[in-house]
């Protein structure tokens, strides 16, 4: 079954396009990655969802239920952790919890969340006294109430250290093997390798790749990662270099002594001698397929150097 469908969905603000005809679907079970550079519809999408948005043209449907016809069936389903959420300062982390449950009219035991997420020797101080990373555990805890169908998680990991993002990422395993849909909107590109079945890039409100991680690797023709030790280096020869064929992008390291190629297979002998034409001395060399990072800067141009490469 399919756990989200979105169809042909735009949003416009006067001259503003947050999303421009988005269409895809997550089936049931699967850990959905929706990536993006800030300002690229990724929130603008999650509020469609939560009918906070209404789209301007175009329909999405949670388990069948259309999120603006039936938004409170397909909400139902949900368990969300937003990213601009607020917490109750008054309220202690225990009774945040609990209104959750009632809200859901589950039967959960709140401390068992608490402690689930981290927060269970803090369950009954209030939550204004809370650091950012409490609170983003806090609002985790109140999203897993009630064991959800789907799990819509925006920016999860903000505010919480390695170790809690590690946790984090433990959790959205275990609820998805509990048999939970995750779809999981982030621009923190290491935590969506680490979890994702699939991911979908999002750029300027379009979509612009939807495939396995392994799948967006072979579109762009392998996605080797070509790491060169060189004495030195010059501005022409990297421009040669970002000329060849098979060539997508070029990057020099502060050091100015390693370059960071990735590439089809095929370009890697080519890239070699090319800086042997020149010169240059290679000291050492190594290849390793690209990462998630490598890719989504070459489907959204987001990639920087120090030199501006």
């Amino acid at each position: 079954m399919v756990a989200i469908d979105v169809q042909d969905i735009s949003k416009r603000y006067e001259t503003l396009t947050a999303l421009d005809r988005v269409s895809f679907a997550v089936e049931e079970g699967e850990i959905f990655g929706f990536l993006g550079p800030n300002g690229a519809g990724k929130s603008t999408m999650i509020n469609i969802f939560l009918d906070f948005v209404r789209p301007t043209e175009g329909t999405v449907r949670i388990f069948g239920h259309d999120c603006q016809q039936d938004g409170e069936l397909a909400r139902d389903k949900m368990g969300v952790l937003p990213e601009g959420y607020a917490v109750y300062d008054r309220l202690t982390g225990r009774q945040h919890v609990e209104f959750a449950i009632d809200s859901k009219d589950a039967d959960d035991d709140p401390m068992e969340l608490l402690h689930r997420v981290g927060i269970g020797p803090d369950a009954n101080r209030p939550a204004g006294g809370y650091s950012k990373g409490m609170a983003q555990r806090l609002v985790l805890a109140m999203a897993l109430a009630g064991e959800p169908d789907l799990l819509v998680l925006d920016e999860p990991t903000t505010g919480l250290d390695p170790n809690g993002a590690r946790e984090m990422r433990n959790i959205i395993r275990e609820e998805n093997e509990r048999g939970a849909t995750v779809f999981f909107s982030s621009h923190i590109l290491e935590q969506v390798e680490a979890v994702c079945d699939r991911v979908g890039i999002l750029n300027d409100g379009q979509l612009v790749a939807i495939d396995t991680i392994e799948g967006l690797r072979q579109s762009l023709g392998g996605g080797t990662k070509l790491t060169i030790s060189v004495d030195h280096i010059t501005d022409p020869v990297l421009d040669d270099i970002e000329a060849l064929h098979g060539v997508e992008t070029v990057w020099l390291g502060q050091d100015g002594h390693n370059i960071e190629v990735t590439c089809t297979n095929d370009a890697k002998m080519d890239i070699l001698l090319s800086l042997a034409d020149a010169g240059i001395d290679v000291q050492n060399f190594r290849t390793e397929e690209a990462s998630l990072e490598d890719m989504f800067a070459q489907y959204t141009g987001e990639a920087s150097t120090p030199d501006g490469r």
